[in-house]
């Protein structure tokens, strides 16, 4: 289909304006452009896009039609709504685009008419004159232009007083036709321009804008022009004429210069610069001399713009001869004015004239102007505002022109303002620098040096903002060949410094100021510059190697580390893989840098913490590997193959996957290999030494201090100078800063690694020094050690401690223990232990106690290696553990504030093994402290109070220190369990446990139940079976156990399984089965751990019970008892939840193994219904409750009497027993007969008297059905009731369905029998049991349907009843078809029923079954038919309307048996659709929807003779107000279409309803939309027009949109071909529409009315009453609507 445009090219020249703020009383305003809003097309709702430009001038009509129109849009020109205005815009274009020459008369004639008309709609009409005239000025007659020209020109100058948005839209007009007529035009401006009068403001304005749209037209009338304004210049007084004059100098001159630049393409080549002199010099005199020094500002500025064009033309000796004058009074208007691009853009105009022709003047006002310029390049420059960039560049070219002219003078002048210290003196000195370097690097040449000595100022600025210039300028220098300079390594300096700052701001927080420069971003930037030097600056390469490596190791670089090493890999790959001599650093020649082996350990420790300093470590191992040859030449083989693997480990890590340990000893490793394959004892000891004097410098960063000292070790083990290794292991004692905790553990690691090669040494050294001054109060140690205090000796003494332990994990296990006693257990004791008047004083010191502790671990280690190899009694041991235990006494029992226990622990665990073995009792003290001391700590949540001045530990270190001392008491325990793995060692373990398990605390709870597991599972793995061994106590860890897998805390929950797992294949073990043997019971216990994830109760019952029924297989009998009665006590635990467990495992164990316990049955019933009065958990009195189910099967009676008769609703307790009693299915189908057999003859309400205020009748439910109804659901919600639901489902469902009805609306009774009624929705029970009588029938997709469509909601309540059964007898007919039958059977009596609610629901049902064929199938459709033909006499309403709906369903369900009822249903449609009795229209609603569906159906002969009759019914019901009934009765209309075909009478009727079916296409319910789309392509065969149909047929889809425009637009030109008579008839009809409710429909008749005209062939247009239509749309372009009034101007466009 076409698309129909409005095109709106608009060729706008720009046009200048004055500016608006006032001056001496006459308002001025801004250089502008056309108003946007003249040029952008909007689009309207439901527009064609607009109307297209035919490629045939229309036919005319009428001239008073046209003008009426015309004179309409011209009134409605200034709608108070943008969009018709623009329409209205649109419109008179489109006339005037077809017709120029017409329109412009009467919008001409208008503007004559009405000379008062308000500005706003003048300039209306005068910008629509200007887009005529713009789009077809070739086509306008000469006669109509000058008629215009004269127009504007009036309508400028009419006012005397300047009204800027009228007289700009007339002086549009002029510049507008300017463009073709300038001759025309000139002559009435210039009639307006007469020598000795002073202009109009306008007249000036007009002539500036037409030189800037015209310029080769207009230069040849500017020396006239000029010769006549000379004099007007001494003439104008006012503010407003001088700017004016002086805009139209400054675009005057601009056009000349364009002229003289592009004298190829102009008319007249002969023009030259002088042509204008004389007249641009007296101009500029009167400008400069006089109105430069105006008070207003803007007129100031206008002056200076035109003197800076001015300049080029001006002869260059009257330049010269103005210069020591023009420049500093340009320079003055920077302190008067804010705006000053406008003055430096005008200044370096008059630079460049001036430099253009060799000025000798300006040399004498260059210091004025470089003061002048640098205070400008110096002020801020906001890149959100614009004209403050644009000054910046003018400034920066206005440098540059004098660079040129006069270097020496100006690098001098900037390079002494660098000294300056101000921020934004400095920052616009280096922006002036950087553009010279950049843009006039000849003339820079020779200043090289000067420049690099004076950047130094600059480089010592403390702002950022200053250095981020710096580096700036930096950049400029390295690609112009400075840093090769000498002097040129401090700038590299300078950015590596900077790559090395710390963050501004921690992680998270944002910088306040966004001017401000943080460190982040100046790192950044010089990061980036320095990885540009390195890739993009070739000759920089020798500057930079090896030049780099000085700043690997200062640690005030490390944070440069990563992009430095970069850099270096960059140029270090490049120098090898070209084989340049300069890749190799000769170390001794190069003055700075640091020797290899400093370089190598500096590189090692950064790798050792990867993600320090912005991620160093990966960068430092590949640079190592670059580096290979030159830190040693043995190792580049090794390095080549070692480091790429570290490489990739590093990859895949992240802060969290890192492993420290294991790093670490992989970079040791690496370290150990290197120094073997260097294998230069000479270099291996330079290393030693050069890493000892290393170490000071990483005393801000001790944990990469404690890994230098693991080097230091390692490289001693391969240094063979014994001397050099003493030297360096007291240089490392001697400075080490031994109040820290972490120094000291690496000085203790470092020695013990360098004992692993020199045992005696070592050993030796650490006795010495132990003895040495440093532990002597003499003032000689004072120096040495710095003032130590006492407690400094301590720490000194704890790092010895720490030695000897690490030496004996170290030494080689051959020579250690033969040491431990005699060397290192007695120097240990002795440091530890201090002689007061020679009685031995334990320490307080924790640091040394922590020594100790850790210490003694680590010989016990060392000592279990050894034993492996040769037999060894450690007689200290039980001394040692009572020392330890002794410690953890000493703690606070309520927090956990240093490592003290789980260092205890895990020292005591490695001395259990050692022999000789601890007695019972030592054990027994053993366990009860360390397992009291850990459970009773507080949770590690709980933030401890502070106490004293000690610190507080931060929550990550705490968490730490909980995971590890509850790790190192499992350990403990299994260690002690290891000593005697038998079931009687087991319970010496459990029996210090047993009492946590059902501690009230979450925490103490976890931490036992994960201990049980740990033992247990240590246990298994080491379990050897031997003979006549029971586990006799397996029955009482079961019991102790199994409650626990319900645990409220779900790490109890999961630990307790792997507990029972672990235990039951222990039993499996001692019956005698192997190690590897997978019981498959057993095995089914590990996936229940996940589901004990879920604290979902019925999944945590289900897990108990599966548990239980592994537990009852596996369990020997004699061991059931003790089980049983343990469960008896977790009935009563601390939690709920275990509670339920216990009764879980009871039931499943008894159902499994309650045969074998006779005897015991009595006692156990008791304890029982003692339970059952005091257990308050609901789940805990299911459990017993299901015990008490053998009662009812006795005494069925009696029990539902019972329950009966309890109060309503049903307390908990009563709903589980009704609910306990569906477990047994033949109890539960006796209760489901009974109940059904009462509802039959009991009322199921009963009317009583509203309240005083409501009055009225209320429904007031009877007891019992209700009652019953409330226990039938419960039952129904076990699951074993399924069997008894589904074997008497129908008659359930029929009889449920039908107490539903009856009660909705219903309130339930006020007796003492029901407690708050208010909550106690009667037909909600009733919808919630028949909704669990469908889940029990397994009808799951009926269920999901339900849900979906929220049916339960409707149909519990009153209002939406209906539609709720309607959907769920849909969801019954679609997914529980052969169930049908029987129910129908069960529910047809109930139609007769007295009860009015009842029978609307079973019609309900049955109406909706008739829409679905499965009722044919199942040969049901007689019955259901029957039913609502009698229902259709029913006495309630409602129950009438729904028979009327189902017989019309019928034409959906089963169409094939249309034509069986074709006379029943004509005749109830027809009465239907004439019912009385029908308040909203419902009956007739149903009656239209119902024979619409049936007509698809029915034969010819049973409706031809009523085609015409039902079609009269139906007409007055198309513009009803209600939307359902004009839906409905249009679909009828489609669906009668096919009895009409080839009828003429039909045809007629299509015809008479056609136009209000097109106009509803646009109807504002989309209901109605698709529904005349439907009728619409239905009847689209009976109208008559091929084309027509073929239309309807293609483009009326219900799911595609319609761009109704087009269509419309196409439906016309049909309408016009084919129906040419009947148009008379069609447009009357759309007239009429005209004053339709809808104002969608008004809108939409305005466009068919529109596209009808647009279309209309001459001959046919006496077919169309144009009066008519005029006075129609005329009348809709006042239509309150404003889419309404856009569309009727868019009409209006095509009146032609």
């Amino acid at each position: 289909m076409k698309q129909a445009k409005i095109t709106a090219q608009h060729t706008h020249a720009h046009t200048h304006t004055a500016p608006a703020e006032p001056l001496t009383g006459i308002p001025l305003f801004k250089p502008q452009v056309a108003p946007a809003h003249l040029i952008r097309s909007r689009k309207a709702p439901f527009s064609a896009t607009g109307s297209r430009e035919p490629t045939l001038l229309l036919p005319t009509m009428d001239g008073t039609d046209v003008e009426q129109v015309t004179l309409a849009l011209l009134d409605a020109a200034n709608d108070k709504d943008p969009e018709v205005q623009e329409q209205v815009r649109k419109s008179m274009l489109t006339l005037g685009k077809q017709q120029p020459d017409r329109v412009l008369a009467m919008c001409q004639d208008y503007l004559l008419k009405h000379p008062k008309l308000v500005v706003g709609h003048r300039v209306v009409i005068l910008q629509t004159i200007e887009l005529i005239a713009s789009c077809r000025i070739e086509e306008i007659s000469s006669l109509r232009i000058k008629n215009i020209i004269s127009l504007a020109s009036d309508e400028m100058t009419r006012s005397k007083e300047v009204i800027p948005d009228w007289q700009q839209a007339a002086s549009n007009i002029l510049v507008a036709v300017g463009n073709k007529h300038i001759n025309e035009i000139m002559e009435e401006i210039l009639n307006k321009f007469q020598p000795g009068i002073l202009p109009h403001f306008f007249v000036v304005q007009t002539l500036a804008n037409l030189s800037d749209s015209n310029v080769y037209g207009m230069v040849p009338f500017l020396n006239a022009i000029l010769g006549t304004m000379l004099p007007m210049l001494s003439m104008a007084k006012q503010d407003n004429m001088k700017w004016v004059f002086s805009s139209a100098l400054c675009h005057f001159s601009d056009s000349i210069l364009e002229y003289l630049a592009n004298l190829d393409k102009a008319p007249d080549p002969t023009v030259r610069k002088d042509t204008f002199s004389s007249e641009i010099y007296a101009a500029f005199e009167i400008l400069f001399n006089n109105w430069l020094q105006s008070r207003e500002s803007k007129l100031r500025l206008t002056v200076a713009e035109a003197v800076g064009s001015m300049s080029h033309l001006l002869a260059s000796d009257k330049l010269e001869e103005q210069l020591p004058k023009l420049i500093p009074a340009i320079l003055s208007l920077y302190k008067k004015n804010n705006e000053h691009y406008i003055i430096s853009k005008s200044l370096s105009q008059v630079l460049d004239a001036s430099v253009n022709m060799g000025s000798r003047v300006l040399e004498t006002q260059l210091d004025s102007l470089l003061f002048a310029l640098h205070q400008q390049v110096s002020a801020p420059t906001d890149y959100n505002n614009p004209p403050t960039v644009k000054n910046h560049n003018e400034v920066l070219r206005s440098f540059s022109l004098l660079a040129n002219s006069f270097p020496d003078r100006m690098v001098m002048f900037v390079l002494q303002k660098l000294e300056n210290s101000n921020e934004r003196s400095r920052m616009g000195s280096l922006a002036v620098v950087r553009h010279l370097i950049n843009s006039t690097t000849s003339t820079m040449e020779s200043k090289k040096l000067l420049i690099l000595a004076s950047i130094r100022h600059p480089m010592a600025d403390h702002s950022n903002k200053v250095k981020k210039r710096v580096v700036q300028v930096i950049s400029a220098m390295a690609h112009h060949g400075y840093l090769e300079l000498e002097g040129g390594e401090l700038l590299v300096r300078f950015i590596v410094q900077h790559c090395a700052l710390p963050d501004t701001y921690q992680r998270g927080e944002r910088p306040t100021d966004p001017e401000e420069v943080t460190n982040e971003s100046l790192r950044m930037m010089c990061d980036n510059t320095l990885h540009l030097l390195t890739t993009t600056v070739g000759r920089l390469a020798d500057v930079l190697w090896p030049k780099l490596l000085f700043y690997l190791t200062p640690s005030q670089y490390s944070n440069a580390t990563t992009p430095l090493c970069k850099s270096l890999i960059v140029l270090g790959n490049k120098k090898k893989t070209n084989q340049e001599p300069s890749f190799n650093i000769d170390f001794t020649q190069e003055v700075n840098l640091p020797s290899p082996q400093t370089l190598m350990i500096r590189l090692l420790v950064n790798a050792a913490f990867p993600l320090s300093s912005r991620g160093h470590g990966a960068p430092s191992l590949s640079l190592l590997q670059i580096l290979s040859v030159n830190i040693h030449p043995n190792t580049e083989i090794l390095w080549d193959k070692e480091i790429p693997p570290l490489l990739s480990t590093l990859e895949e890590t992240t802060a969290q996957s890192l492993d420290k340990k294991q790093w670490n000893e992989q970079l040791l490793k690496f370290l150990s290999k290197t120094l073997v394959t260097i294998d230069d004892d000479k270099w291996v000891c330079q290393l030693a030494a050069e890493t000892t004097r290393y170490i000071s410098t990483y005393n801000n960063a001790l944990e990469e201090k404690s890994f230098l000292y693991q080097c230091i070790g390692v490289t001693l083990q391969q240094c063979f100078n014994k001397e050099l290794v003493k030297k360096q292991l007291q240089e490392v004692l001697l400075t080490a800063r031994h109040n820290d905790a972490v120094e000291r553990e690496g000085v203790a690691m470092g020695v013990g690694l360098c004992a692993n090669s020199h045992l005696e040494g070592t050993l030796a050294k650490l006795d010495e020094f132990g003895k040495s001054d440093a532990f002597k109060k003499s003032p000689s140690i004072f120096n040495l050690l710095k003032d130590r205090n006492d407690v400094e000796v301590e720490k000194v003494k704890s790092t010895l401690i720490l030695c000897y332990g690490q030496v004996a994990l170290n030494a080689p296990p051959e020579k250690i223990l033969n040491r431990i006693d005699q060397d290192i257990l007695r120097c240990i004791s002795k440091h530890f232990n201090t002689k007061v008047l020679g009685i031995k004083v334990e320490t307080k010191d924790l640091t040394m106690k922590l020594s100790l502790i850790q210490s003694v671990g680590l010989i016990a280690k060392a000592i279990s290696v050894c034993v492996k190899k040769q037999g060894y009694v450690f007689s200290r041991k039980q001394e040692l553990i009572g020392v330890m235990l002794d410690f953890i006494k000493a703690e606070p029992a309520d927090s956990l504030r240093t490592p003290v226990r789980h260092l205890v622990m895990t020292t005591c665990s490695n001395l259990i093994p050692l022999d000789p073995a601890l007695s019972e009792n030592e054990s027994f003290d053993l366990l009860k402290i360390c397992v009291n001391s850990v459970f009773s700590l507080p949770p590690e949540t709980q933030t401890p109070e502070k106490i004293k001045e000690e610190e507080v530990l931060d929550p990550k270190k705490r968490k730490a220190l909980h995971r590890d001392t509850l790790t190192a008491l499992q350990e403990l325990l299994k260690s002690v369990l290891a000593k005697d793995p038998t079931p009687d060692g087991l319970q010496n373990v459990f029996k210090h446990i047993e009492s946590w398990l059902s501690s009230g605390q979450d925490h103490e709870r976890e931490r036992a139940v994960t201990a049980t597991a740990q033992i247990l599972s240590y246990y298994l793995e080491n379990l050897t079976v031997k003979n006549m061994v029971s586990f006799h106590n397996l029955g009482a860890l079961l019991g102790r156990l199994s409650p626990r897998c319900s645990d409220p805390h779900p790490a109890v929950r999961t630990a307790a399984i792997e507990c029972i797992y672990t235990l039951l294949y222990i039993q499996l073990r001692y019956e005698g089965f192997s190690l590897d043997y997978k019981d498959e019971a057993v095995d089914s216990l590990l996936p229940l751990r996940d589901k004990l994830e879920n604290p979902d109760h019925s999944v945590l019952y289900k897990t108990c019970s599966d548990l239980t029924k592994v537990m009852s297989k596996r369990l020997p009998q004699e061991q059931l008892t003790t089980l049983v009665f343990m469960l008896f006590e977790g009935l009563v635990d601390s939690q709920t939840n275990c509670c339920r467990a216990s009764s879980v495992v009871l039931n499943t164990l008894l159902k499994n193994r309650g045969g074998g316990l006779q005897d015991l049955v009595p006692e156990m019933l008791e304890v029982l219904h003692v339970r059952l009065q005091s257990v308050t958990d609901e789940q805990v009195r299911v459990a017993v409750g299901q015990t008490v189910l053998i009662l009812a099967s006795q005494h069925l009676q009696t029990v539902i009497n019972t329950l009966v008769n309890q109060p309503l609703p049903f307390d908990s307790w009563t709903s589980e027993m009704w609910m306990a009693l569906g477990a047994d299915p033949i109890v539960a189908n006796q209760i489901i007969e009974m109940v059904m057999e009462k509802f039959l003859i009991m009322a199921p309400y009963v009317d009583r008297k509203g309240s005083m205020i409501r009055g009225g009748m209320t429904k007031v439910a009877t007891n019992q059905p209700l009652a019953m109804t409330c226990g039938l659901k419960e039952l129904l919600l076990n699951g074993q009731s399924q069997e008894p639901a589904v074997s008497q489902f129908p008659q359930l469902f029929a009889c449920l369905i039908v107490r539903l009805g009856a009660s909705v609306g219903v309130s339930a009774p006020k007796d003492n029998n029901v407690k708050n009624v208010a909550s106690f929705h009667v037909a909600g029970v009733a919808a919630d049991a028949l909704r669990i009588l469908l889940a029990r029938a397994q009808l799951d997709d009926v269920m999901k349907r339900l849900d979906e469509d929220n049916a339960w909601d409707a149909m519990r309540e009153q209002n939406t009843h209906v539609p709720g059964i309607t959907l769920l007898a849909r969801a019954m007919a679609k997914h529980a078809g052969p169930r049908l039958p029987s129910i129908v059977e069960c529910l047809c009596p109930s139609l007769n029923n007295i009860y009015e609610c009842q029978r609307i629901t079973v019609t309900a049902f049955f109406s909706e079954l008739l829409n679905h064929h499965v009722v044919t199938e199942l040969m049901l459709i007689d019955v259901l038919m029957n039913n609502m033909m009698e229902r259709i006499s029913d006495s309630c309403c409602t129950v009438r309307m729904l028979a009327v709906r189902g017989l019309g369903n019928i034409a959906v369900g089963s169409p094939e048996k249309v034509n069986k009822y074709a006379k029943e249903l004509l005749a109830a449609m027809s009465s239907g659709m004439e019912e009385k009795d029908d308040p909203g229209k419902l009956i007739t609603l149903e009656a239209m929807s119902g024979l619409s569906k049936v007509l698809l159906y029915l034969d010819k002969n049973n409706v031809q003779l009523l085609v015409v009759y039902i079609f009269m019914k139906i007409k007055p019901f198309l513009e009803s107000e209600n939307d359902e009934i004009r839906c409905a009765s249009i679909l009828l209309m489609g669906n009668l279409s096919k009895f009409g075909s080839g009828e003429q009478v039909f045809k007629d009727q299509i015809h008479n309803v056609l136009v209000s079916l097109l106009l509803h296409l646009v109807d504002p319910n989309p209901q109605v939309v698709k529904a005349c789309k439907y009728a619409m392509r239905v009847c689209a065969p009976v109208v008559g027009s091929e084309k027509i149909t073929t239309m309807f047929q293609n483009h009326l889809h219900d799911d595609k949109s319609l761009h109704y425009g087009e269509f419309i637009n196409d439906l016309t030109k049909y309408l016009i071909e084919d129906f040419a008579g009947m148009l008379n008839f069609y447009h009357i009809s759309v007239i009429q529409f005209f004053k339709s409710n809808w104002s969608e429909v008004r809108a939409g008749a305005a466009m068919f009315i529109g596209f009808l005209l647009v279309n209309l062939p001459e001959e046919h247009f006496s077919h169309l009453n144009m009066g008519t239509i005029t006075k129609g749309l005329v009348m809709l372009l006042q239509d309150p609507d404003p889419v309404v009034r856009a569309k009727a101007a868019e009409a209006m466009g095509h009146f032609l």
